[in-house]
């Protein structure tokens, strides 16, 4: 028996089988409003056999897009079309989720300014990176409303879980991150209080939503002065009580360094967060190989594995992951007779 093709449960959701598309940016929106090639992007998806499908970075306000073709959530008007997305999701067997994310100093938008924990410019050598504003204490807590707000559409859209971008180097991560936040309020300097963001994020989150909740966090900075994944660990523990049902455990962005990668190359990172959390987790990193993802699951490493180049190449990856793996699979009827036998 596959464990991968076992169903999972997150809080009271249950998902398919163990395969996550992760977010990831398809810059196709304007005015942060989503279109058909949305709701055809993760329909698809969904159909190939995914189990949890978790949209892409979606801006909690208008200067928390990366770019302009970002999606947003920051008003009103953006439910409608995020609801025809997770609706495409769920109409075909997978749970829908949504990340919701800040950019921070890592956003290209035209906005008028750029808002951080500290004024550290994001220095990759391209000129779209601004130096951004230090944040004041009144724009923390314009933050942390703008992701309740943001969790309260997620809600109203039909979505059955968020996730709270915490990784890469975007906002709140740059908050984690003793490289990009170098303050000496109670924002700054401790563990504590470098996670204090995050936390109150996660409550008011929790306010509003109430499925589950997935907090996303690069467990590796790839720097000697950087987190590492025990510290990423110790701060998770920090703030998990308001509400972590599970993790996304990925790596690097919070400084343009050279990453060493291979398939999986972020699974380890993930296994010690587990340990030390005691929280479910979701690992990958260049996975590709439906025997590579049972060895990670099957010997509890993680509990569920992303794939996203994988399944950008092949909306169908489960339905052939399943024939590799010997696991008889409902297949879309519509697909039934270009079963594999």
């Amino acid at each position: 028996m596959s464990k991968l093709f076992e169903s999972f449960s997150i809080k009271d959701v249950r998902v398919r089988n163990r395969i996550v598309m992760p977010p990831m940016c398809m810059y196709s929106a304007t005015g942060g409003v989503a279109s058909d090639f949305h709701v055809m992007h993760y329909g698809a998806r969904a159909l190939g056999g995914v189990g949890l499908i978790i949209v892409e970075a979606t801006g909690v306000a208008e200067c928390g897009r990366i770019t302009d073709n970002c999606l947003g959530i920051y008003d009103d008007s953006h439910v409608p079309g995020l609801s025809r997305i997770s609706a495409a999701i769920k109409a075909h067997g997978a749970v829908a989720a949504i990340q919701l994310g800040h950019a921070g100093r890592k956003c290209m938008a035209h906005v008028p300014e750029v808002i951080a924990p500290s004024p550290i410019v994001f220095d990759s050598g391209d000129a779209n990176y601004h130096v951004p504003r230090m944040m004041e204490r009144a724009d923390i807590d314009a933050v942390v409303e703008a992701f309740r707000n943001a969790a309260r559409r997620a809600a109203q859209a039909g979505f059955e879980m968020v996730e709270v971008h915490g990784a890469h180097g975007y906002l709140l991560s740059s908050f984690l991150s003793p490289v990009s936040n170098q303050r000496d309020d109670e924002y700054g300097g401790s563990a504590e209080n470098r996670a204090r963001i995050v936390g109150r994020v996660l409550q008011a989150v929790r306010e509003v939503f109430h499925g589950p909740v997935c907090l996303r966090v690069s467990a590796e900075d790839y720097l000697p002065q950087g987190n590492r994944p025990a510290d990423v660990a110790a701060m998770i523990n920090i703030v998990k009580a308001q509400g972590i049902d599970i993790l996304d455990v990925s790596s690097g962005g919070v400084s343009p360094v050279p990453v060493p990668t291979h398939p999986g190359y972020q699974v380890k990172c993930a296994e010690i967060v587990r340990e030390k959390t005691g929280l479910p987790v979701i690992a990958g990193g260049l996975l590709t190989s439906p025997q590579h993802m049972e060895e990670i699951v099957a010997n509890e490493r993680a509990d569920m594995v992303f794939a996203g180049r994988e399944l950008l190449r092949n909306p169908h990856f489960p339905l052939w992951a399943a024939k590799e793996l010997g696991v008889e699979y409902t297949w879309p009827k519509q697909y039934e007779r270009a079963r594999y036998r």
